[in-house]
Order: C-alpha cells, then structure tokens, then sequence
C-alpha cells in the first residue's frame, strides 16, 4: 500500500497561526455575521480533509460542553441544531429539555492537528430556546449582546485579557483520582523562574504556549509561578467576547497538552495546602473614539475620572459579586491572607492584597486589574458582570468611614449574599439567578462546612470542573 487510507486536515502551526489571527481580525472588525456564515460554509464545503466540526458552549457554572457534528450533516442542518439541556446542570428541567444551538460563525479556530487530532475545526454557539430565542443561562450570550449594545450605543470597546495560573501534577486524570490516590503529586518542585528547561514543567509549559500561538492568542510571555509545579502563560487584551472564548480555549488546550504528557492540568484555585493558589487575573480597559477611556496622565495612578467611577462601582457590589468571583468551596481557600489572597475590598496601585490593583500604564496600557477571580469562575459570567457593573452600577454614596471590608471568607456566606442580592437579580434576572445559587448550594452542601487547614477530598471531587455524573452519586 503506497499511501495512506485517511487524509485529515493537518497544517503546520505557522499557517494555524495566520489563520486563527486573520478570523480574529475580522471579529474585532465588526465583519458582518452573514458574510463570515457564507465564507466558513464554503470552506467547509470545499475542503475534504475536514471531517467534524466541534461546536461548544458554555453552561452556567462555566464548563466546556463540545458537540463534533459531522461536517456534511452540519451543513445540511446548521439552521436546526438541537441538544438535550436537561442534560447541562444549570440548564433546562427534564419536562422542558430540548434546546437549539445556533454556530457563532466569526469564533472559529483551526486547530493543532496534534493536539486536539487531525480533520476538525472548533466553533462557539449560542445556545438559543425552542423558539429561537437567546437562552437565559448562556452567559456568553449576555456577554455578547452587552458589549455589541456598549458599541453600537457609546462607541465603547470592552477590553480584557486573563492571567490565568493553574498547576500541572503527575498522573492522567488527577483530579478525579484524588481520593484513592490522597492527594496531588507535583511533577516539579522548582518555584517562581526556576524550573530547569528540561524539566518536566517546562515541556508542558512550551508545547501548551506553541498550541496557544498557533490558535491566535497573541502570546506574550509564559513561566512557572510561584507554588510547586505552577504555570502562568500571558497573552495579549482583546475584546471581551474573544477574552472569554480565549479562557475556555486556554484551559482545554491545557488539559489536552498536559494529557498528552501523562499529568493533568488543575486549575482548582487552591488544591495544595501550604503553597500558593492560582488566581485569575482579569486586566480590563473601555474604548472609544480612539482613545483609551481609562488613561489620564494627571489623574490618581494615571487613571481617569471615567476609570475611577468604573472601579467605584465595583467595589461597591463587591459582595454581590463575590460567588461569581470565587464560584467553588475550593476558591473560599484562596482568599487567605497569608498566601498574597486579594481579599480586600479596594483599590490599590502597589498592594496586591486589594480586591483591584491599577497597573502602571501609558496612554494605550493603562486599564484596572481585577485580582479577586479565582480560575474555575465562568469568564463569560465574571466579564460579563464586571463590565455590566463597572459601566452601568450604582455608584457610592461618598467617602466612607466604614471600616475595611473583606471579601466572604467561606462560600455559605457568599451563598447567601448573592441569593438576596436586588443588585444580581437586576444582573442576571431572577430565574438565573436562583439557579446559580441553587447549583452552588448542592456543591457546597457536599463539602464541610468548616474549611479547616487540609485539602478535603469533596471539595475536588464535587468541584464543577472536575466532578462527573459517576462521581456525583457517589455518596
């Protein structure tokens, strides 16, 4: 036999690159919808080596949830695409479950042929009710339509880029092992810049960079953190939109990578006691008519009136907000003062302990950093919120007096605030709000209730990102 039986798409990740970054492009640029529909239909359509085409979304507590539609049946039904919501938890109630799924055409990405396997291509959708309508509990719906309506109403651009931090331990599928196998192992015991270029730490580290590079993420810089085993790699502000579809891309293709190297890749925010946490840092900046709104260079910290009133508001509604920051049993370990936690609500340029930090910055770097996300938050609900809140909140009364306030320091208390917030509920509407709480009291309620110091085996297991339909009835 002189060729081979299978030929699947596979390009080389110079050509991924060009790829991933002219589709981004055209995102920034507003290229009408229809036309991008039209374009990546065509290509579907021309290229044979395509055999399935990923199509994801998010749920409420912000899992990747991902379809592989094969690609003729795709295009024949792209128009009557629908999945079972009962399924998703967090979304419609068995009586009521069939849901539409409508492609986002402008969010597609080529993919590493030897990262996610050859012949596919990834797509985001919207998930939609049975008439057609946006569903309430797609965040990234919400997200959407509110910065589209910033833009099309203010000319506001709404900026954001993650520095998400997690950890990589020995062994596949980790997380669910934990258990029976008593908890994590590192695969490195350097710290902050000091894993050897060999080590394991540092391979996973370079092949999950080149895969995020190839996928149009506009790499900046990328090291081991400061705890054992820890990893951070950076990338370039973008709209807000592609910022979040950016976080759930970087944690999957992480996951992917470390599998690939027999480890799994955790982005609990504290799954080893007495070391560091990981965080999610949320650097976020408006637009418009050129300019960056944020920047003034005789303002406090080098920020604007307009910046300032942003992060007023958010502080303000720091308690609502804190179950969406800090969504897990697990996140509540973090904000521990003794392991530089971001616990404290205010703003500050220099302390890293303040719930929002102002970065130095010129007039097209200057913007607010939110440090008090933990990495399991659904960034399509965070980004959302901050936004919503930073540009639209209520702004303090004045000057007060009130002594510092911390952020909830166990996530019953947090439970309770974001149940009773009028704040949330004018957010996210009632229904959504409820289910969220809802999901985060059965998680809660399967955990101790007392922290305590060590690492308890429930908090993993029933965490949103790792538990599994098995796991959950295991009680």
């Amino acid at each position: 036999m002189t060729s081979p039986l299978r030929e699947f798409l596979e390009i080389p990740y110079d050509q991924l690159e060009e790829l991933n970054l002219e589709a981004k492009a055209k995102r920034l640029a507003r290229v009408a919808p229809d036309q991008i529909r039209e374009e990546r239909m065509k290509y579907l359509n021309d290229e044979r080596r395509i055999k399935a085409v990923t199509v994801c979304f998010s749920d409420l507590e912000g899992r990747l949830h991902m379809l592989d539609y094969d690609k003729k049946f795709l295009l024949k039904s792209v128009d009557n695409l629908t999945f079972d919501g009962s399924s998703i938890r967090g979304f419609s109630a068995q009586k009521e479950s069939d849901l539409r799924l409508a492609v986002d055409w402008p969010a597609f990405y080529w993919l590493p042929a030897d990262v996610f396997g050859p012949g596919k291509v990834l797509v985001f959708g919207q998930v939609l009710e049975r008439d057609g309508t946006t569903y309430g509990a797609d965040l990234r719906s919400h997200l959407k339509q509110f910065t589209d309506a910033q833009f099309q109403r203010n000319g506001y651009r709404c900026n954001a880029a993650n520095e998400i931090e997690g950890f990589i331990f020995r062994g596949k599928h980790a997380e669910q092992h934990y258990a029976t196998a008593q908890g994590f192992e590192f695969i490195t015991t350097g710290g902050y810049y000091h894993s050897l270029p060999g080590d394991p730490l540092r391979d996973f580290i370079d092949a999950a960079a080149e895969a995020q590079r190839a996928m149009g993420f506009s790499n900046e810089k990328d090291h081991p953190e400061v705890a054992p085993s820890q990893f951070e790699m950076n990338y370039s502000h973008t709209e807000a939109t592609i910022a979040a579809d950016q976080v759930m891309l970087y944690k999957l293709l992480c996951r992917q990578v470390a599998l690939q190297h027999d480890s799994t890749a955790s982005f609990l925010p504290k799954p080893v006691t007495g070391v560091n946490g990981s965080g999610m840092h949320t650097n976020m900046s408006v637009t418009g008519e050129g300019r960056n709104l944020f920047f003034d260079g005789a303002g406090k910290d080098g920020l604007s009136t307009f910046g300032w009133d942003y992060v007023a508001r958010i502080l303000e509604a720091a308690p609502d907000l804190c179950l969406i920051l800090n969504s897990s049993v697990n996140s509540y370990r973090r904000l521990d003062p003794h392991f530089e936690a971001p616990n404290q609500i205010k703003a500050s340029a220099i302390d890293r302990g303040s719930m929002v930090r102002i970065p130095l910055g010129n007039v097209n770097s200057a913007r607010v950093e939110v440090r008090s996300i933990a990495p399991d938050a659904n960034p399509y609900l965070a980004i959302y919120s901050l936004f919503k809140i930073g540009l639209e909140g209520k702004l303090p009364a004045g000057q007060s007096d009130a002594p510092e306030r911390l952020l909830f320091d166990n996530i019953y208390d947090a439970i309770d605030e974001f149940a009773g917030s009028t704040t949330i509920r004018e957010l996210l509407g009632a229904e959504v709000q409820d289910k969220y709480a809802q999901l985060k009291r059965e998680q809660a309620e399967r955990c101790p209730r007392k922290l305590g110091s060590l690492i308890k085996s429930s908090e993993v297991q029933f965490h949103h990102e790792v538990y599994n339909q098995y796991l959950w009835n295991q009680f």
